[in-house]
């Protein structure tokens, strides 16, 4: 059974596009066992996460920034995510001259929205890029919300004078010619940000380490067992013989401090992590080498450790970013709802092209659900549960 979009209006690099799908009714259609369609609401959530099931879902699109506007010729990179007060909070790369990377002197700007995502106030800066030189610029955002302490986190790449690519081995905040990790972070549902927290020298565990960067979209606050509250920040890490590992960032004191997993895999790249319902997370990853298909890995130690990648050749991709979620994200640990799961990509082995969401309904074994929202041009996504239990895609 494919999932009941419509069809959804064509996507590109130079714009930013927000979706709502009406999750519930997806949910009640796909899954007849599930009693019930009703996201689970956490401890610590500020809005109750429900929908209703329905006959006819709805799905809708509208564009939140185009490029050639507001001071920035490109707009790359969306991150997706809900304040704990309910407001969703969208963010993407403002980028100026033209679509390059870091060291590019980009800004992570953003909207909020505090009506599901119907309307959305102005564009505002969350950390702002310097054009001048000696230039500084901030790419590639990632979402992370701490619902027990009710901050917001938003990691990024900081960067002088070198990008991933470039960087060389280090960790002074002040050395142009290293690629650092930084985030800014908002204690007011996404109102006002608190930009530049560079943290570099706490998620380098040494100096074969030469570049890294916190891959763009979201991260995760665990919800079940020993590790529930720790805070986890997918990231990868290029060292000095040449490997591209995988490295979790993690932090058990709310975003105080951070330090980094054991580094797992080979040829890796951006990659999501999800929760799964008996605690366990999985690491899903885009390739930096020539598998066309996804890596799964998988953690029981809150994300300390790794097992080796393997394949998932139901997941094609043409190493690309893709978007993981939960989607009801605190259901009860082991319950039906908290073995379904979503996944979007451009699920093709050549081009980026295909865009496609698959559900599961046991924990990423299997990916049955599958529908193309967009069958033309399309680059990274990132998706949330709204506040209504709405299925957000950025």
């Amino acid at each position: 059974m494919g999932l009941p979009f419509k069809k959804a209006g064509a996507l590109s690099r130079r714009k930013a596009v927000f979706s709502a799908l009406g999750a519930a009714a997806l949910i009640g259609a796909a899954l007849p066992t599930i009693p019930t369609a009703q996201a689970q609401t956490p401890t610590g959530y500020g809005f109750d996460a429900t929908a209703s099931i329905s006959e006819e879902p709805e799905f809708s699109t509208q564009q939140l920034a185009d490029g050639g506007t507001l001071g920035f010729d490109c707009y790359r990179i969306p991150s997706l995510g809900v304040a704990p007060n309910g407001n969703v909070l969208a963010s993407w790369d403002g980028r100026p001259n033209n679509c390059s990377d870091a060291p590019q002197p980009n800004s992570i700007v953003g909207k909020v929205s505090t009506d599901n995502g119907a309307t959305w106030g102005e564009q505002h800066d969350i950390s702002a890029g310097i054009t001048a030189e000696p230039k500084t610029g901030y790419s590639d955002p990632s979402i992370v919300v701490d619902w027990e302490r009710g901050d917001v986190f938003n990691f990024h790449v900081k960067s002088f004078d070198a990008g991933y690519f470039t960087s060389q081995p280090g960790t002074d905040p002040d050395d142009r010619n290293v690629a650092h990790v930084a985030y800014a972070k908002s204690s007011d549902n996404g109102s006002t940000w608190v930009a530049d927290t560079v943290i570099t020298d706490q998620v380098v565990a040494d100096d074969t380490w030469d570049s890294r960067f916190a891959t763009s979209g979201n991260g995760i606050q665990l919800q079940y067992g020993a590790y529930k509250g720790r805070l986890v920040q997918p990231s990868v890490t290029r060292m000095t013989n040449g490997r591209v590992a995988a490295v979790a960032m993690l932090s058990d004191d709310h975003g105080a401090t951070w330090y980094p997993s054991a580094p797992w895999g080979n040829s890796m790249d951006e990659n999501k992590i999800v929760e799964l319902s008996d605690g366990t997370l999985m690491n899903n990853s885009r390739s930096s080498g020539a598998d066309t298909y996804r890596k799964v890995s998988y953690s029981t130690d809150g994300g300390v450790t790794w097992t080796e990648p393997t394949l998932d050749t139901q997941l094609p991709d043409p190493r690309n970013n893709a978007s993981l979620i939960r989607v009801f994200p605190t259901a009860p640990e082991g319950s039906a709802q908290a073995k379904v799961l979503l996944f979007s990509n451009t699920a093709t082995t050549s081009g980026r092209t295909n865009g496609t969401v698959r559900m599961s309904c046991d924990d990423g074994q299997t990916w049955p659900v599958s529908k193309v929202f967009e069958p033309g041009a399309i680059q990274y996504t990132s998706m949330a549960t709204l506040p209504n239990g709405d299925i957000g895609m950025l």
